[in-house]
């Protein structure tokens, strides 16, 4: 290489080390500083908040009026390696730290945050749910809110965001929004999918669509998007009934619409709960025994999720145990291990205390059948709701 050619290459290399360090989420050089300052406790309280300063400029009057609820997640994790994709501290960081990242987020919305908790979404539990259903319901009646956007961990995300959408009551856009990989990796998909939930959460095209989910470019609804691959950038899929939509050069585009109940449609209302009824999830598999089923009705089960095998099938030790729970008044669901279909309906199943569960996987059954069980113990009244939300 000749010295003129060393002396050209030199500030090219230098730009592209200085852009790939902002594109990585924009928290790269202050994430160390960030996550020490950050609490990770699983107890936020809910007047953490932070505020765009947009409300007194009259040129950003106009915008959309959104609202980022922050409950940890890869989105908010961090790592002193920016090749870290996995081994990382989940909800290391705070909201605060998540919409200075992404201050392009001002031109389209007037954002301002609140950190309900931060916790990795494995640990999201039924007391979680509530308080965050109940926090996005108040702030959806609120005139000063139009949309919310939900920063959450996509281990679980899929069963929060389907629990948001049997129990929000209103038809204003919230948006669950989480990333692959942590906001100190080179590349980090959360600043970008943040953009767009928040691009998303401020369309009118997506008032009455329920609860949507926002990764990779793509909106899924909660009913059908799940996660798909332990790794991957494009992880959530909506393999039997499609998108809903997408994101393209900064526009949102709707070509499909959710046919299940949800939101304002649904009868479920957790205003007054303080708990959800127990419901545990057994899977089914080849020698299994009956010992589960006795163990998880002894430990207080309402209800039983069964990821059968195939078409939601119980091995015949599996339907003595799931029978013998159903002679003591539990649910029992199936669903399927398989990934995708819908488990039919069987003319035996009412009469051994079973419903279908159509095309949910299992852990999206259990978020439902815990609902159901607020709202009664008929079978035949929870084989309707399966087949309507």
């Amino acid at each position: 290489m000749t010295n003129m050619k060393k002396m050209t290459m030199i500030p090219l290399l230098a730009s592209f080390i200085l852009g790939s360090t902002l594109w990585s989420g924009g928290v790269t050089a202050n994430a160390a500083v960030a996550a020490a300052a950050t609490t990770t406790s699983t107890t936020a309280p809910a007047s953490t908040t932070t505020t765009s300063d947009t409300s007194e400029n009259p040129q950003t009057n106009h915008l959309p009026n959104i609202k980022i609820l922050a409950t940890g997640g890869t989105i908010a994790g961090s790592s002193s390696v920016n090749t870290d994709t996995t081994g990382y501290k989940a909800g290391a960081l705070g909201v605060e730290t998540l919409i200075n990242a992404v201050p392009e987020m001002k031109s389209i919305a007037n954002v301002s945050g609140e950190q309900v908790v931060n916790v990795g979404s494995p640990d999201v539990n039924n007391e979680i749910l509530l308080k965050l259903a109940k926090r996005t319901n108040e702030l959806l009646a609120r005139d000063d809110v139009d949309g919310i956007v939900i920063t959450h961990g996509t281990d679980t995300l899929e069963e929060t965001a389907y629990f948001l959408t049997l129990v929000i009551k209103s038809d204003k856009p919230v948006v669950v929004v989480g990333s692959m990989r942590p906001a100190t990796a080179i590349s980090a998909d959360g600043p970008f999918n943040l953009y767009n939930a928040v691009k998303v959460a401020g369309a009118s095209a997506s008032k009455g669509q329920g609860v949507l989910v926002l990764l990779n470019d793509r909106i899924g609804a909660a009913r059908y998007i799940t996660k798909t691959n332990t790794t991957a950038v494009d992880t959530f899929k909506s393999v039997e009934q499609g998108y809903l939509g997408a994101v393209v050069g900064d526009q949102v585009y709707y070509y499909n619409k959710s046919t299940h109940k949800h939101t304002t449609s649904s009868v479920f209302d957790i205003s007054n709960l303080t708990q959800l009824p127990q419901v545990d999830i057994l899977y089914e598999y080849q020698n299994n025994g009956r010992y589960l089923y006795d163990a998880a009705v002894a430990a207080g089960a309402k209800g039983i999720v069964v990821a059968g095998s195939g078409n939601g099938s119980l091995s015949k030790t599996s339907l003595e145990g799931a029978e013998a729970a159903g002679k003591k008044g539990v649910i029992i669901a199936r669903s399927s291990r398989v990934g995708s279909g819908v488990v039919s309906p069987s003319t035996k199943d009412a009469a051994s205390n079973f419903v279908s569960t159509d095309s949910l996987n299992p852990q999206k059954a259990r978020i439902l059948l815990m609902l159901a069980l607020t709202q009664t113990h008929d079978v035949n009244q929870i084989q309707s709701f399966f087949n309507e939300y």
